[in-house]
């Protein structure tokens, strides 16, 4: 054993001082602030760019201090959540996307988009890109964008030419906008969990559902303003209760929500719950439709967990891949809540393990060399699809999405309860259930003040055991069943109300003998503290949407249900890559509320915004699973290995 006593004093004092030393090191590198490393290697400059139509947009330029080591790329990002901090010795703790991009060298952009916080003019809501544009006053994202990478490469010196662009959500639609009709310099853009269609499956409204807690919940900070202000401390809206469920059931219809609370001072909030249908204003903000003349590489990034922007990136991906056909293009998707693989190590959600680094694979390993090989000439491009699989916990390639081996399959309802890609063969069969809005089922088993993150993935086993959730499962399976790709509700149904929210959920039901995680009590009647965590038998969500019947035959001019009369429901949810694993159980769920992470359905036809107390009356539900009638969900499976 080596003995310290034995060393001689001058080496013991060696010792000593180095160990001073290096905890005086790791003390500063701790004290330090990360804003300091970016004062020491880059210079920051302030332009108010402007635009065709005479408006200027405040952008902040970081260049490497590092002339020597340029010509660098520029990596943009436009954002409508501010810039900050605001002054040329003001600087930020971090640059890009990552820790890589600050070290590897890079000119950053960050610009403040048209009528948010220093920059000028009129602030629209994800505003129309106009195709044809007649004269400098016809002005969209596309256009500005276009005008600042103009501005850039004549203004900023050392600079290579080449432009990249990213952003999440919000920046993320700027960054698909910027895409279309893209400059010549721009050369790489990543849109991640971007905006593409509000109604259609992103933050506004899901199947013709309002989403009605993360929206009053982000319009409370994200209001109109007036032009040129910088951040200013906000208050938290304050529920008066931790429990949102309560009140939001208190509050009633949305248009008490603006009454109440808001008081009329959010044009953008009732904006959202008054375009209760497909209508102009949405249409026009599909930008989805204008992915044309795009001529840099693109890497689409999405979280299967993404509770804001769901559908974005599949949206943009495919609407880019269609209309640019020799554009490279790539779908990024891994296990990640909304913006989850910018941050953190993503190797869990909720009681949900992945045991692997996924956000820090994905930073390293994708985007870094992404941005890398288009501005910097470096390493080799990305395939087409890069996913990860949930279940199994691995990363997969592929060169299509979805998979081109994947083909349909029904799993069908059965009477009983059962789940089975069997059709049924009764000549009636049928269950019903009770719905009563004053009494809907809540989206989680628990209090909460928020639309937590980790709901995408949580327990079902509070909602199953209610008697207004229809639940159908399988057998254990006998092998692994890989899913990948849309998920296609099919279902037959009847309702007493003319109008029902038919909520379709997807879960992953756990072996019942599936181990804890460490150190949880089993048979213990001293339980003090928090409730251990039993995943046996746990029923994890993997994918789950609502729909509004009366919007079965058209999202423009939606219809009535007429009472006891069979109806289609036939919907697409967001895709999805997991694996059931043998012994397994899949299991189906079926309800007609989802509260309060969707407003309620009074099940009656009717301007739900509006709608009255008394309006909100009990229906009763019938799902059909007979020969003629058959209800079930679509998915494609992928064969076994």
């Amino acid at each position: 054993m080596f003995r310290l006593h034995r060393l001689p004093l001058a080496v013991l004092s060696s010792f000593a001082l180095l160990a001073a030393a290096t905890h005086a090191q790791q003390t500063t590198a701790q004290q330090t602030p990360p804003e300091d490393y970016i004062r020491a290697h880059y210079t920051k400059y302030e332009y108010r760019i402007p635009m065709r139509d005479g408006k200027r947009l405040f952008t902040a330029v970081y260049v490497p201090k590092d002339a020597a080591g340029g010509p660098y790329p520029f990596l943009m990002e436009r954002t409508p959540y501010d810039v900050g901090p605001y002054g040329e010795d003001q600087y930020p703790k971090h640059l890009g996307p990552s820790e890589e991009f600050e070290k590897s060298g890079y000119i950053f952009v960050c610009q403040d988009v048209r009528g948010r916080w220093m920059s000028e003019g009129e602030f629209q809501e994800m505003r129309p890109h106009i195709e044809n544009k007649k004269s400098p006053q016809d002005v969209d994202d596309a256009s500005d964008t276009y005008d600042t990478i103009e501005f850039l490469l004549k203004h900023v010196p050392n600079n290579n030419g080449k432009v990249g662009i990213w952003g999440i959500s919000y920046p993320g639609f700027y960054t698909s906008a910027s895409m279309i009709d893209s400059h010549p310099a721009l050369v790489a853009a990543s849109p991640q969990a971007p905006m593409t269609d509000l109604f259609m499956g992103d933050d506004a409204y899901h199947g013709g559902a309002f989403m009605l807690a993360a929206n009053f919940g982000f319009y409370n900070f994200f209001r109109p303003q007036a032009q040129p202000q910088t951040p200013k401390p906000t208050v938290p809206f304050d529920f008066g209760t931790p429990d949102t469920y309560q009140f939001y059931l208190k509050a009633g219809n949305i248009a008490n929500l603006d009454k109440l609370y808001l008081k009329g001072s959010n044009w953008l909030f009732n904006d959202q719950a008054k375009h209760t249908t497909y209508d102009s204003y949405w249409q026009a903000r599909d930008l989805s439709r204008h992915m044309k003349n795009i001529h840099c590489a693109v890497l689409v990034v999405g979280g299967w967990y993404d509770a804001e922007d769901l559908s974005g990136p599949y949206r943009t991906f495919n609407a880019t891949s269609r209309f640019n056909p020799d554009t490279p293009t790539t779908l990024v998707e891994g296990p990640w809540v909304h913006g989850g693989w910018s941050r953190g190590e993503g190797n869990h959600l909720g009681d949900v393990q992945f045991n692997a680094n996924t956000s820090d694979y994905f930073r390293s390993d994708i985007q870094f060399p992404f941005f890398e090989h288009y501005l910097k000439g470096k390493g080799a491009a990305q395939p087409k699809a890069i996913v990860f699989e949930t279940g199994t916990n691995v990363w997969r390639k592929f060169d299509a999405w979805p998979p081109k081996a994947a083909t349909p399959k029904m799993l069908f309802f059965r009477a009983g309860g059962k789940l089975s890609f069997d059709p049924p063969t009764e000549a009636e069969s049928k269950d019903k259930y009770v719905s009563d809005p004053n009494h809907p089922v809540p989206f989680v088993g628990y209090t909460t003040d928020t639309v937590p993150q980790r709901y995408m993935v949580d327990d079902q086993r509070f909602a199953s055991t209610r008697t207004d959730v229809l639940v159908y499962e399988t057998d254990p399976l006998e092998e692994d069943i890989t899913i990948a790709g849309p998920i296609s509700p099919k279902l037959k149904i009847a309702s007493s109300g003319t109008d029902s929210d038919f909520d379709v959920k997807l879960i992953d039901v756990y072996p019942d003998n599936y181990p804890d995680p460490e150190n949880t009590s089993h048979g213990n009647k001293r339980i003090l503290d928090a409730p251990p965590l039993h995943m046996g038998g746990y029923q994890q969500l993997v994918r789950g949407e609502p729909f509004r019947a009366k919007f079965r035959n058209s999202w423009e001019k939606p219809e009535p249900l007429v009472p006891g009369k069979t109806a289609d429901i036939d919907f697409t949810m967001p895709d999805l890559f997991h694996t059931f694993r043998r012994g397994h159980r899949i299991m189906v769920q079926v309800q007609s509320s989802w509260f309060p992470l969707t407003d309620r359905n009074p099940q009656i036809f009717t301007d739900i915004p509006n709608a009255a107390p008394e309006e909100f009356t009990k229906a009763t539900e019938q799902v059909f699973h007979q020969k003629d009638a058959a209800s079930g969900v679509e998915v494609l499976v992928l064969p076994n290995p």
